[in-house]
């Protein structure tokens, strides 16, 4: 879900690193954040040699990130009102027709703030239908990327030919920005977490997507200050991996990297440095070409864990199944593809679109794989889809 250009990306990761090394030096020990050691954990971060034998135990995962069509954000998806299980189970069907085996999905603060047990009921149905198709799944608890304000209840329509118009962050800016508030999130990580721990229709924890994203073209107005939000995503990062860790799930655990370099364990940022020394499971998002792609994985490899790309598939970009699939296949990479069907998130249209809204449908599509009635967008590359995930090995 990075919405920042790679240039962009690489400053803004510099000068967060910098500015929060400086303003840790400036901090006495007692002001600074001492979130990993709030909790005594049920379990420790996974070995290396735990993480491969659960990976070994693992098809080749190729996935995709899910909303329904029908629903404009993570609100719309999973309150009771706007629940439409009917439409899940038949987009996933499509989904597991094209070679899909795994799906990233998001939840959010709200739903438990608002019924714990409805939500719940709500994400085992999920899971169920999920399963029914051969579909494992990644549940990703928190994330920090577009609307820093969300608000229960109804949702906006779609800004037309807007690039996911409507997404909304967890949790919004109010609860992240104030660190003396993040304690009131430890019920819904661990009630979620605790209640699946064992669930082996849940593959895998995604605790924070983009934690730290400064949404410069979308929300930038509304949205913390850059050096703000990396010390408080790197403090809330810290106990809701320390929360979920308490609760001992068998899944592993990972929040991705995806500012910056990595290859170079001395530059990196302090919320990239806890990531890769934290996470059971290497995971990381890549908008970029192959030959990219391929020198990130080289550099994630020298962490010595297994390595998922949790997000990629910009077709303009030169991020395209049939470019970075063979990649992802060649060195044992789990990969999850923006978007399944054309729907109420627009995100066929380019990210630029924020400034510039289309009126016509693009060509070719920014992500997404099918229309709205399970057409493919381009049947040459779900065919493709189909035929390499049926021919790899790890199947």
């Amino acid at each position: 879900m990075s919405r920042v250009t790679p240039g962009i990306a690489a400053a803004l990761a510099v000068l967060t690193s910098v500015a929060c090394k400086q303003r840790n030096a400036d901090s006495s020990d007692a002001d600074a954040p001492d979130a990993g050691s709030a909790v005594d954990v049920a379990r420790t971060r996974w070995t290396e040699a735990q993480a491969a034998d659960w990976y070994d135990a693992q098809p080749w995962m190729v996935g995709f990130n899910y909303a329904p069509r029908t629903a404009v954000n993570q609100l719309e998806m999973w309150q009771p009102e706007t629940w439409d299980p009917d439409t899940i189970d038949e987009e996933l069907g499509w989904a597991a027709d094209i070679g899909f085996n795994t799906a990233r999905v998001f939840l959010h603060d709200l739903p438990w703030e608002a019924d714990p047990d409805g939500f719940l009921d709500r994400i085992d149905a999920f899971l169920d239908i999920a399963d029914s198709h051969d579909i494992s799944v990644m549940l990703v608890i928190f994330d920090g990327v577009w609307n820093p304000e969300p608000v229960a209840g109804a949702q906006p329509e779609p800004t037309p030919g807007v690039h996911n118009s409507q997404w909304v962050q967890s949790p919004g800016a109010a609860i992240l920005g104030d660190s003396d508030r993040h304690g009131e999130l430890k019920d819904y990580v661990q009630g979620v977490v605790g209640h699946f721990a064992t669930d082996e229709r849940v593959v895998i924890w995604d605790l924070f997507n983009e934690a730290d994203n400064p949404n410069l073209t979308s929300y930038g107005s509304t949205e913390l200050d850059i050096l703000q939000k990396s010390e408080q995503a790197l403090a809330l990062t810290r106990l809701a991996t320390a929360w979920a860790l308490e609760v001992g799930p068998s899944q592993p655990l990972t929040t991705g990297v995806y500012l910056g370099a990595w290859g170079d364990p001395d530059t990196l940022s302090d919320l990239n440095r806890f990531l890769l020394e934290e996470s059971d499971v290497v995971s990381f998002h890549s908008y970029r070409d192959a030959e990219t792609v391929e020198g990130q994985i080289l550099d994630l490899q020298q962490y010595g864990r297994p390595i998922l790309c949790t997000e990629y598939m910009a077709r303009p970009e030169d991020s395209t199944f049939e470019a970075i699939l063979p990649v992802f296949e060649q060195a044992e990479v789990g990969s999850w593809s923006w978007g399944l069907v054309d729907g109420r998130t627009q995100t066929i249209y380019p990210w630029s679109s924020w400034t510039t809204p289309l009126t016509d449908e693009p060509d070719p599509w920014f992500h997404d794989v099918l229309r709205s009635d399970g057409a493919a967008f381009d049947p040459d590359e779900t065919a493709f889809i189909r035929d390499i995930t049926s021919s790899s090995a790890r199947r």
